[in-house]
């Protein structure tokens, strides 16, 4: 029995389950889980927004060099206390990397590697010299990459495995969408590609990358919408009322989406014929048409259930993160699609949603500090 009374949860090799336990190590890091990385997401994705829309938008400038800095400060600090809990508490972390409820986030981990790498590609050569920005984010592309395509085969092969999805929620898109946001930032990576086949290969991984995400993303938002169907029937909460957060996380592949449509058929003109470039772009502007009218009702929907849900009390955890990276990816992709369609509706768009999305960073990012400050967060999961 522990002298400490901190709970956790602890791994045993015979069984993927998760016990209850006590232990007499310190609990400071003890509860540093992936879905901490979504902070990084979230702070990281303000700064890709901001960069990626007009440039002579006075102050956009500063906002993306503000919060690539704040992304950088956060992922490392993330990284170390992630690294350090591995280490001081390895059967805990076990015990999270089996947990069906925890695993997914393994894909903020990916996200947060790819967000601050593509900010870090955009902002960063005024900061860090050309070649060391661009080494840093083809390799936090290239880790991130690599990891989200981990998560993805495992998630797959566990849905596989487990019977499928007949209690589907939407934080099950975690692991599968990574491959999405590297589809999105690989567009310009290809650009960095030494011209001919290496630019074109990357470019075709990056639209397999594409499909890979998009098939999964669809088959558990069907699985999901008939679980909350079948709770509809039954006369229960459609979603328990503190997951209300993840209800955002499909926006973030509709966001994403868009601007890897978009963004990898503009890069393919400097690697493609301008017949395949030409169908390519027709291609993102009826994909970005479709999805984005679905995104639009989508969006629409979960702000009233959002809005309903907070004036119910709904309390703050690091769910909260699940509304920041969402909606700075749906800028991204209105962005991607109003520049490809020449839409300044559609451009106007993507910076209203930078507009709201800074303040509900802030917030988020504030009441988080405070719950770190008042020992609330870290918790066990």
């Amino acid at each position: 029995m522990g002298i400490q009374g901190q709970p956790v949860y602890r791994y045993e090799p015979d069984e993927t389950t998760v016990k209850y336990m006590t232990t007499t190590t310190s609990p400071t890091f003890a509860h540093i889980t992936p879905n901490w990385f979504a902070a990084a997401m979230g702070t990281g994705i303000v700064s890709v927004a901001a960069a990626s829309l007009e440039p002579e938008i006075e102050g956009l400038k500063l906002v993306s060099e503000i919060f690539w800095v704040l992304a950088v400060l956060v992922l490392c600090a993330l990284i170390g206390a992630f690294a350090t809990h591995w280490s001081q508490h390895r059967c805990q972390a076990l015990a999270y990397l089996h947990s069906p409820a925890m695993f997914p986030f393994y894909g903020a981990v990916a996200m947060a590697l790819l967000t601050v790498g593509s900010a870090t590609g955009i902002t960063g050569p005024d900061f860090l010299g050309h070649d060391v920005a661009i080494t840093v984010s083809l390799t936090l592309w290239t880790l991130g990459t690599a990891l989200g395509l981990v998560t993805y085969v495992v998630m797959m092969i566990r849905l596989v495995r487990d019977a499928g999805m007949a209690t589907a929620m939407p934080f099950w898109l975690m692991p599968v969408v990574p491959p999405m946001v590297s589809a999105t930032t690989g567009a310009a990576v290809s650009t960095h590609m030494p011209e001919g086949a290496p630019r074109v290969a990357v470019l075709v991984f990056c639209y397999i990358l594409f499909a890979l995400a998009l098939t999964a993303a669809i088959g558990i938002l069907v699985a999901v919408a008939r679980q909350f169907a079948r709770n509809h029937s039954a006369g229960v909460d459609v979603i328990p009322f503190n997951a209300i957060p993840s209800l955002w996380i499909p926006l973030g592949v509709i966001g994403q989406s868009i601007a890897a449509s978009n963004l990898l058929a503009a890069a393919s003109r400097h690697a493609l014929g301008t017949e395949h470039a030409d169908t390519l772009h027709e291609f993102g502007i009826a994909y970005g048409t479709v999805v984005g009218i679905i995104g639009v009702i989508a969006f629409v929907t979960v702000t009233v259930v959002t809005i309903h849900a907070l004036r119910r009390g709904l309390d703050f955890s690091l769910g909260w993160w699940s509304f920041t990276f969402p909606i700075g990816a749906c800028a991204v992709g209105a962005n991607a699609f109003g520049v490809a369609t020449g839409s300044t509706l559609i451009l106007g768009i993507a910076l209203a949603l930078l507009t709201v999305l800074i303040p509900i960073w802030a917030t988020v990012a504030v009441r988080t500090v405070r719950s770190i400050r008042s020992g609330a967060l870290p918790a066990a999961a």
